[in-house]
């Protein structure tokens, strides 16, 4: 049973663009979490740093 060349071609196309797709896909999510990493850094220094309100530091 032999392939039929051209579907091949166009199926190997699709996957080549697809593949792409996905690349650009896991940079941009790569990215979010660089960005939501840092995010949660400066929340946490924050909370870290704040006075307790439950403490009775009148």
């Amino acid at each position: 049973m032999t392939e039929d060349p051209d579907r091949l071609a166009r199926e190997n196309d699709y996957l080549k663009r697809r593949n792409a797709q996905l690349q650009a896909e896991v940079s941009d999510l790569t990215a979010e979490v660089v960005r939501l990493q840092q995010r949660l850094g400066a929340f946490a220094i924050r909370v870290a740093t704040a006075p307790n309100p439950l403490s009775g530091g009148q």
